[in-house]
């Protein structure tokens, strides 16, 4: 399997705006969706780099608000807590990107903006990665308010990456039996826990806007040097999934691919790869185009 080609004066232009990362004092002007970033098309694209994929610094976990006027992400470099970061549009500009810090615990990432924008859900984990629990804090008027452990079944378990749906469910993961699952919505509060039934194939687990079909990252069984590539399962007719869809080469490379979510507008695939020296992964986005071109017909 070959890697993705790149004409070599790109490739050296994207390295050098990538290893620029701007102060608070010279933050970039930034207008418009996206951080005002170029929209990319069928090849994944690393994503604002220098400002939000920084060289050096891993990136993993990303949410943007319904309005799009919002972004939330984990990034952490070597040795260092993994932590959320955040950037927001004020007089039609994005904010220099800041630091959060919401509960005690040691590290906080994955966030999620909820369907309506008022909650942004994210993993809490202690300093050890021994105990993994979703968290939330719920919008004031303008800022987050106490950081609140989620009351329900779905921290009976070691659970992370939450990922909020278009009805309000919320879909995590169990590092407990290794499956994903979903708790209905029920007036904010989650009382029950369902299996997604996509069985023990995939991690970060991420659903549509339109809910019918399931992005997951997960080690290609058919390329032992692919460590995780993202793969895509549909919604049957029945409400059953298909079987997991490889997205190929143009989203794949031969290094990891993990951490799959989709915006809010259904308009783009979010992942981070890890290729940068020693694994530190940066953000890539993509047309969903690259989705319905492996669609089945049900």
């Amino acid at each position: 399997m070959k890697y993705i080609c790149i004409p070599t004066i790109l490739l050296f232009s994207i390295l050098a705006f990538s290893c620029k990362s701007y102060g608070q004092n010279e933050f970039p002007v930034l207008e418009g969706p996206y951080l005002g970033q170029k929209q990319p098309g069928l090849i994944p694209e690393i994503f604002a780099p220098g400002i939000v994929s920084i060289k050096g610094r891993g990136e993993v976990g990303i949410s943007f608000s319904p309005g799009l006027d919002e972004i939330y992400f984990t990034a952490n470099r070597k040795d260092e807590d993994q932590l959320l970061y955040s950037s927001k549009i004020e007089d039609k500009k994005w904010t220099p990107i800041k630091q959060e810090k919401f509960t005690k615990e040691t590290h906080e990432m994955h966030p999620s903006v909820s369907h309506d924008g008022k909650r942004l859900y994210f993993t809490a984990v202690n300093s050890d990665f021994t105990v993994d629990k979703i968290w939330y804090v719920d919008r004031q008027e303008n800022s987050w308010g106490n950081a609140t452990k989620l009351d329900s079944p779905i921290n009976d378990d070691n659970v992370f990456y939450p990922i909020s749906a278009t009805n309000g469910d919320l879909y995590y993961f169990s590092l407990k039996t290794w499956k994903t699952y979903y708790a209905p919505n029920v007036n904010g509060s989650f009382p029950k826990v369902k299996e997604a039934e996509i069985g023990k194939f995939g991690i970060h687990a991420a659903i549509s806007p339109s809910q019918d079909y399931i992005v997951v990252n997960a080690r290609n069984k058919e390329d032992a040097e692919r460590k995780s590539d993202i793969y895509v399962y549909f919604k049957k007719k029945d409400g059953t999934w298909t079987k997991p869809i490889n997205l190929g080469d143009k989203v794949n490379s031969n290094f990891p691919e993990i951490v799959p979510s989709i915006t809010p507008d259904g308009k783009y695939l979010f992942f981070s790869r890890n290729n940068e020296e020693g694994g530190i992964a940066n953000f890539y986005w993509v047309s969903t185009d690259v989705i319905e071109n492996v669609r089945p017909k049900l």
